[in-house]
C-alpha cells in the first residue's frame, strides 16, 4: 500500500483505542505543537549509508520538524552506533533502529522515505528495492554507476508511484551566474556550453589488509567484483585520484560521474536541455589533448574539457531574441532537503527528479566510454543503446555478484 494511502498514525490509534479499555497516554511530543507537527502529520524517515555526505544528510533530515527520524543503516559497526546516537540525543531516547542489511529497514511498513548515501556501485540496487518497498527517496549523487541502471531506476519510480530525488545541491544553488543570462535569453539561443572535470576511476590492485572487527566486508562490496579490503579502497574522502572508493572502476566513475554529476547538472540546467538525451558524442583530439562534445536533437553542443573553454562557459547568440523563461527551483523551504520532503508530501516531482538526474550522469557514463575506446559514438534514447555498435553496447553495464543482480 502506497504512504498516501495508509490511515495517518492518528487514525490508527484512534481506531485501535476502540476496542482497548485501558486509556491510551497520547504524549504532547505525538500531538505536536506550535513548532512541531504532530507524529500523524511527519516524514517518517530512515538513512542508507552514514558516512561523510550520509551523515550531512542524516543531519539536514533530522533537524526538520516535519520529519521523524527512526532508523540507521551501514555496514560500520562504528559508523552506525554512532549515527543511532545522534538520533537518539537529538529526541531525548532510544528509539532509534540501527541495522547491518538495508534490506531488514526496507521492511518496515512504517517508514515513508530512506536517504542512500553509499557508495556508488550500491545506489541503482537500493534505490529500486526501496521503491518495490513503498519508500520516496533521496540518493546522493552521482545516482548511476552505469548506463543500464538509468531507465530501471526510472522505471521503478514510475511503477511504483514514487518521489525521488537526486541529491546534487549545487545544480540550483552554485551556478546561477550562469544560469539567469541563459534563462532570461539575454545570450539569445545558445551555441554550445562547456563542462571541464576529471579525472576517469582507474584499476585499484592496493593490498590486503586486514578486515576491522566491526565492518560487514562482504556487504560493503556488494555487487562489485571480490577484492581484499584496504582502508584506501573503500574510505569515503572526497579524493578522487587515488585513495578513495571514489578513485576505482569497481564502485565509482572517478571525477568523471563524482563532479561531473554537479558540472554536466549545471549546464544541462543552463542549457535547458535537463529532459533530453544527446544523439551522438564527438571524441576530439587536438595536440595530444583529448575532448568530446555532446551534440544535442536541438542543435546545442556540449563541450568537455574543451580547449581553452572554462567550466560552464557559455557562447550564446548575442543579439538574437530569446523568449525569457522562469527559472524553476525548489518547492518547500529547507533548499534541496525541503524540495524533497514537500514533494513526499504533494506528491509532485522533485527539482532533482530521477529521470533529469539520470540525463545528467549519463552524459559521464557516455564520455567515458567514449574516452575508453577513443571514439565518436551514436547514441538511440529509445532504446538506451548505441546503434550497431557492439563493442560500445558491451560497456552499458558492469558484472554484479550475486545475489544482487538487477
Amino acid at each position: 500500500m502506497d504512504s498516501f494511502d495508509r490511515p495517518t498514525r492518528r487514525e490508527f490509534l484512534k481506531t485501535a483505542g476502540a476496542g482497548l479499555a485501558i486509556p491510551y497516554v497520547i504524549t504532547s511530543t505525538a500531538l505536536g505543537n506550535a513548532d512541531v507537527p504532530p507524529a500523524s502529520e511527519r516524514i517518517v524517515m530512515g538513512g542508507i549509508g552514514i558516512g561523510n555526505m550520509g551523515r550531512g544528510d542524516q543531519g539536514a533530515f533530522l533537524g526538520r520538524p516535519d520529519v521523524q527520524y527512526v532508523a540507521v543503516c551501514d555496514v560500520r559497526g562504528g559508523v552506525r552506533d554512532a549515527a543511532k546516537k545522534k538520533v537518539d540525543e537529538h529526541y531525548k531516547n532510544t528509539d532509534c533502529k540501527a541495522y547491518n542489511d538495508f534490506r531488514e529497514m526496507l521492511a518496515r511498513t512504517d517508514i515513508d522515505a530512506v536517504h542512500v548515501a553509499t557508495p556508488d556501485h550500491w545506489h541503482a540496487i537500493m534505490v529500486i528495492e526501496a521503491c518495490r518497498s513503498g519508500k520516496d527517496v533521496y540518493c546522493q549523487k552521482p545516482e548511476t554507476r552505469t548506463l543500464r541502471e538509468g531507465p530501471l531506476m526510472v522505471e521503478a519510480a514510475r511503477r511504483y508511484a514514487r518521489v525521488v530525488s537526486g541529491g546534487s545541491q549545487r545544480v540550483l544553488e552554485d551556478y546561477r551566474k550562469t544560469v539567469d543570462p541563459c534563462w532570461s535569453g539575454e545570450l539569445g539561443e545558445l551555441k554550445w556550453i562547456n563542462v571541464n572535470v576529471g579525472p576517469l576511476s582507474q584499476p585499484c590492485n592496493l593490498p590486503a589488509e586486514l578486515v576491522p572487527a566491526d565492518m560487514d566486508w562482504e556487504m560493503w562490496l556488494g555487487p562489485a567484483l571480490w577484492a581484499p579490503y584496504n582502508k584506501a579502497r573503500c574510505d569515503g574522502n572526497f579524493g578522487t585520484s587515488g585513495g578513495s572508493w571514489r578513485s576505482y572502476i569497481d564502485y565509482s566513475g572517478g571525477g568523471m560521474t563524482d563532479w561531473g554529476a554537479h558540472h554536466f547538472g549545471g549546464a544541462t540546467f543552463a542549457a535547458d536541455v535537463r529532459e533530453l538525451q544527446p544523439e551522438e558524442v564527438i571524441y576530439n583530439k587536438e595536440g595530444g589533448e583529448e575532448f568530446l562534445a555532446y551534440r544535442y536533437p536541438n542543435g546545442l553542443l556540449l563541450y568537455h574539457n574543451r580547449p581553452n573553454a572554462g567550466n560552464l562557459q557559455v557562447e550564446g547568440t548575442p543579439g538574437a531574441s530569446r523568449p525569457p523563461k522562469a527559472v524553476p527551483s525548489y518547492k518547500g523551504t529547507g533548499g534541496i532537503y525541503g524540495d524533497f520532503i514537500e514533494c513526499v508530501k504533494t506528491r509532485e516531482r522533485p527539482f532533482r527528479d530521477i529521470e533529469l538526474a539520470v540525463n545528467t550522469v549519463m552524459l559521464s557514463h557516455l564520455g567515458i566510454i567514449a574516452y575508453t575506446l577513443k571514439r565518436s559514438l551514436k547514441w538511440d534514447r529509445g532504446k538506451q543503446e548505441f546503434p550497431g555498435d557492439e563493442e560500445a553496447n558491451r560497456l552499458l553495464d558492469r558484472a554484479r555478484r550475486e545475489p544482487w543482480q538487477l
